[in-house]
């Protein structure tokens, strides 16, 4: 049966196929943006043809996986192509390409001397050839506040912290006929090597049109003449899945009665039985068991699509919200508060389709009010199918040894082999230890490549945001459902869904990603991919019933509980008083601190100073020690109990850690005490922000 529509379609598809003619529109800010918000347009193999490639701030020590030494370096900042001197400065080039192209993602994050909330470097962009830039400007104005246009095409996300810890993205197309150049300059030195100053992380996505494709080159002229269009754009893509923007692209739809059913441990039930071309444009549903988180991974979605299954998914994955209940909404997948479900990919069919709803749990689950909606479709040579695979890396340990030593390793989260474009994916981590999880990489090889045309700055850093950071957002191409357990033990979801930075392969692709985590302990790792394909392409995931039917999350035995030192007075917890400089604030999970989270102040002037209080339950003698951070970028500091004299302490090292500095005995008050902290200055070879970091007071 599979392959017989196969060849039936492939027939269809030439006969259709040889009626079209080349487009002859030349790729333009206007033609990108209307082709972002056209749903559609994924769905049918890239006319004009593009590859998308990726230049990023990787660790350029990373040459080959068969040497796993250096395959999972970890310095993936400040990694350039060049530098440059230009008109007295250093322009540190990030990337250049030739051909026509465009720029459809551009990530970045830093931090050092000068790299605070919006004191950043200047990026600069070159077109076709030009010794003058067309955009120019810092870089937070660049990405996301503002220069070239508003959210949510450009949008930071996470809250603003001190330091200017968050991702700061840029979704508007950049597009350029012959060539473009991107260059970065800071007045600090640029943290290269042994010399330590701001360092920054960078991921741009690109497109490479073929040789002879018309591409209107960006000016901030024609940027200014697509106000109007890039207004309706942020506004179509701030609706999302959730908004009233979609009714305008919904003509000639149908919308078949809600399914509503009980399902039985084992049973499964078909939402629709489709017949003729046409495509699945939106599915809602909300489910109702006693045990809800477990109802969402083991519901399982299955489509078949022209004799091929197409679909296996768990619901909560496939709606971009893992298997807790978290709001959110993307362009393509939206989750209310209620727990209700919708998600928007196209799905294409030339002959039939079918969706069903599996339980696989052992549990009964309610089906409440599941809604397909379809539309008519023109299959032709170039029309995909719509897929999507789940699976799991159950209580898998987090270091893999090679020759005795312990390393991080690359999960496969898809290898497809056939004809189609990369759309996506989910990742669903529990994770079962209080320390970071996402340190790796993404991998992409498209169509056999021996080296990865993708290669990224950290997980996170590929779904939009930095440093690890836990909290909830939403936007139209990233989204973080639930970060809690980023830093903790517990559960995260990661989403990155893509427009114009889809990824077209010809024969294959292969993503993988680094699981590279601070701590040796387990996690259950589940990535889902979403991804378009010609009729017969073929994954290696294969659908894993047993898998979704596992109880979720972790047991609490493979979750370790976050270290803590008994009698510590944890630093994070105690009251500042006075503060007269700097920025202070809680930091999260970097270091095995106790409890976790230590705290933090930065970017104080010499002379500065903080005081904190801290409890003492009896009158007397006791001996009092710190437990204190020390890295590249910590100051020299006086620490002194009440008004005794001070212990001097500098922070400087070259490696980051901690120390445990004893600051003597001391006649303490019953009650309140105080701890004052004073900025003495730097080390030499310190990067001058002058930080300093309090995990916990022993107090004996």
């Amino acid at each position: 049966m599979v392959r017989t529509l196969s060849f039936l379609l492939a027939v269809l598809g030439l006969a259709i196929g040889a009626q079209q003619t080349t487009a002859v529109e030349p790729v333009s800010l206007t033609s990108l943006l209307k082709e972002m918000v056209d749903r559609d347009a994924v769905a049918r193999f890239p006319d004009p043809a593009y590859t998308c490639r990726q230049a990023s701030s990787y660790d350029r020590a990373s040459v080959s996986a068969d040497d796993p030494a250096t395959w999972y370096a970890n310095n993936d900042r400040s990694q350039f192509v060049r530098i440059e001197e230009r008109d007295g400065r250093k322009e540190f080039v990030l990337m250049d390409e030739q051909g026509p192209g465009a720029i459809v993602r551009f990530w970045a994050t830093w931090h050092g001397p000068g790299g605070g909330p919006f004191s950043d470097g200047t990026l600069r962009f070159y077109f076709d050839g030009s010794d003058t830039p067309a955009i120019e400007g810092p870089a937070s104005e660049v990405l996301d506040r503002g220069l070239l246009c508003g959210p949510p095409l450009s949008q930071g996300v996470s809250p603003q912290t001190p330091h200017a810890q968050r991702g700061h993205n840029l979704y508007l197309p950049i597009p350029y006929a012959k060539s473009c150049k991107i260059t970065y300059s800071t007045d600090v030195l640029m943290d290269i090597g042994a010399v330590r100053g701001e360092a920054l992380y960078y991921q741009i996505n690109y497109r490479t049109y073929e040789e002879g494709t018309p591409v209107e080159t960006f000016s901030m002229d024609g940027l200014a003449a697509a106000k109007e269009l890039i207004e309706e754009t942020n506004e179509l893509l701030q609706a999302g899945a959730a908004g009233d923007g979609l009714a305008s692209q919904a003509s000639g739809w149908s919308k078949r009665d809600p399914l509503t059913k009980d399902l039985a441990p084992g049973a499964a039930t078909d939402a629709a039985r489709l017949t003729g071309s046409g495509a699945i444009r939106r599915l809602s549903c909300q489910l109702e068991a006693e045990n809800l988180p477990q109802a969402l991974r083991s519901t399982v979605l299955e489509i078949t699509c022209d004799g091929e299954q197409t679909v296996w998914c768990p619901v909560g994955e496939f709606c971009g919200m893992g298997y807790q209940v978290r709001p959110n909404h993307t362009w393509y997948t939206n989750a209310t508060e209620d727990g209700r479900l919708e998600a928007t990919w196209v799905m294409p069919y030339a002959l039939e389709a079918t969706v069903r709803l599996r339980n696989l749990g052992q549990q009964p689950v309610r089906i409440v009010g599941a809604t397909i909606e379809t539309s008519p479709w023109e299959w032709d040579g170039r029309s995909m199918h719509f897929h999507a695979t789940w699976h799991q890396l159950t209580k898998a340990t987090t270091r893999r040894d090679a020759a005795g030593e312990p390393r991080p390793y690359d999960v496969n989260y898809v290898s497809v082999e056939g004809q189609g474009v990369y759309l996506g994916d989910t990742l669903t981590v529990c994770n079962g230890a209080a320390a970071w999880w996402g340190e790796g990489d993404e991998k992409i090889y498209v169509d056999g490549e021996q080296f990865p045309s993708h290669f990224g700055t950290g997980t996170e850093d590929y779904y939009g945001y930095a440093w690890c950071r836990p909290e909830k957002f939403a936007a139209p191409w990233h989204a973080q459902p639930e970060g809690d357990g980023n830093n903790n033990g517990g559960y995260s979801v990661n989403c990155r869904f893509r427009s114009l930075d889809a990824i077209p392969f010809h024969d294959s692709l292969q993503f993988d990603m680094e699981l590279w985590h601070w701590a040796d302990t387990k996690v259950n790792y589940a990535p889902t991919t979403f991804w378009y394909a010609l009729p017969s392409a073929e994954s290696n995931v294969d659908p894993a019933a047993d898998i979704a039917a596992l109880p979720v999350g972790l047991e609490a035995e493979d979750v370790a509980p976050p270290y803590r030192v008994d009698g510590a007075v944890e630093g994070e917890q105690l009251k500042i008083v006075e503060a007269t400089g700097g920025k202070h604030s809680v930091q999260h999970g970097v270091l095995n601190w106790s409890d976790a989270r230590q705290l933090w102040w930065i970017d104080a002037a010499p002379g500065d100073r903080l005081v904190v209080e801290f409890p003492v339950e009896a009158a007397g003698s006791h001996s009092v020690a710190a437990n204190v951070t020390k890295a590249v970028d910590y100051g020299i500091v006086a620490i002194s109990v009440n008004d005794d004299p001070p212990v001097k302490f500098d922070g400087y090292s070259a490696e980051l850690g901690v120390d445990t500095v004893s600051l003597g005995a001391h006649e303490l008050r019953k009650g309140t005490n105080r701890l004052t902290i004073e900025i003495i200055g730097a080390h030499a070879d310190a990067v001058p922000r002058r930080m300093f970091g309090l995990d916990y007071l022993l107090v004996q």
